[in-house]
């Protein structure tokens, strides 16, 4: 009978440690960004229930559906990065782009938006702002080392 079992001890010796560390390497690789994944994906959450946590459904009935599809669209964008992130962070101006309309929206959605409701959409448009930046300019680092 064959001796199966596998010694302890380091795998340098292994015939194919070579290539599992480059196959490693391309897996890993261009996953800087892999730390922001779950901020962001918690932004588009929060930003998705936000208008009933805040309870503004009754003063600003326009902004609830509003900030309902901009939080989904967040969270997907977050759940492409994490799943697919080599064709996605491309993508991740886009979230600049729905933070800056975040900050905006109040006045152009809304009605008169009372101090609140307006600083709770300038606060997750600026963090949306900053986490898509930040998701960007590493991808590109990421990208130009590969």
């Amino acid at each position: 009978m064959a001796n199966v079992s596998h010694p302890s001890g380091d795998i340098t010796s292994h015939p194919d440690a070579s290539e599992m560390r480059a196959r490693y390497e391309r897996v890993i690789g261009g996953r800087d960004v892999a730390l922001l994944d779950g901020p962001v994906f918690l932004l588009g959450l929060y930003c998705a229930v936000s208008p009933w946590v805040l309870h503004y459904t009754t003063s600003q009935p326009d902004l609830a559906p509003h900030n309902l599809i901009i939080g989904i669209a967040i969270c997907v964008l977050a759940l492409g990065f994490t799943v697919t992130p080599g064709r996605m962070y491309g993508l991740s101006w886009a979230i600049c782009a729905l933070g800056t309309w975040m900050i905006i929206s109040p006045w152009i959605v809304g009605s008169s938006p009372d101090t609140g409701v307006a600083l709770n959409s300038i606060i997750i448009g600026a963090l949306a702002v900053a986490l898509g930046a930040m998701c960007a300019l590493t991808a590109d680092r990421s990208g130009r080392r590969m």
